[in-house]
């Protein structure tokens, strides 16, 4: 284990189905294969857990956010790679976490909507068409797309070794790892 590990989060944000989780969750293997302190908060996660008593009013949504900007800022501080993903679709609180946190790195995980209503296999962008879920992010609901996220990836256009590579060199370019860190791509 490297002798002092800098604390840091990076925010994956993006439209619902989008790759948000699949690249947070491929990132922390690379950094868990170098024996870093990982830790990934997922929104179904820490909504089963943390967060069950909120449904997805904007009240809610930002309580939500308020919640695990707390958790986040306290791993940070402590020295763990922190990585979230939450569609977070409001610019206003994903600037708070930003302000809260400080060791901050905003990941937009752009894809269009329709490439996200196919990968549903939940249904869920169906229900929201439909009606039968309110408040959707997408559909029924606003997503604030960033304006100056630290990296873009757009996971229709890459797969997902190259959005987890993208992030890995920019967490080595911005010293929050060391050049050491290698990515081996998954067989």
């Amino acid at each position: 284990m490297c002798e002092e590990q800098k604390g840091f989060t990076v925010w994956f944000t993006g439209l619902p189905c989008s790759g948000k989780s699949a690249v947070a969750d491929r990132v922390a293997e690379i950094l868990r294969a170098h024996h870093l302190k990982v830790e990934r908060l997922d929104g179904d996660v820490v909504r089963q857990s943390l967060c069950r008593d909120l449904g997805f009013s904007r009240e809610d949504r930002n309580e939500n956010i308020r919640r695990v900007t707390f958790v986040a800022k306290l791993l940070t501080r402590n020295g763990v790679a922190v990585l979230t993903s939450f569609i977070s679709p409001y610019r206003e609180m994903r600037e708070q976490a930003r302000r809260e946190i400080g060791d901050f790195i905003e990941v937009y995980v752009k894809c269009p909507l329709e490439v996200c209503m196919q990968r549903d296999v939940k249904g869920m962008y169906q229900k929201a068409i439909r009606g039968e879920i309110k408040e959707f992010t997408g559909i029924s609901d606003p997503y604030e797309e960033p304006l100056n996220p630290e990296l873009v990836l757009e996971t229709d256009r890459e797969t997902l070794e190259e959005s987890a590579r993208r992030v890995i060199e920019y967490l080595k370019k911005s010293g929050y790892l060391g050049h050491h860190i290698k990515i081996q791509d998954q067989a």
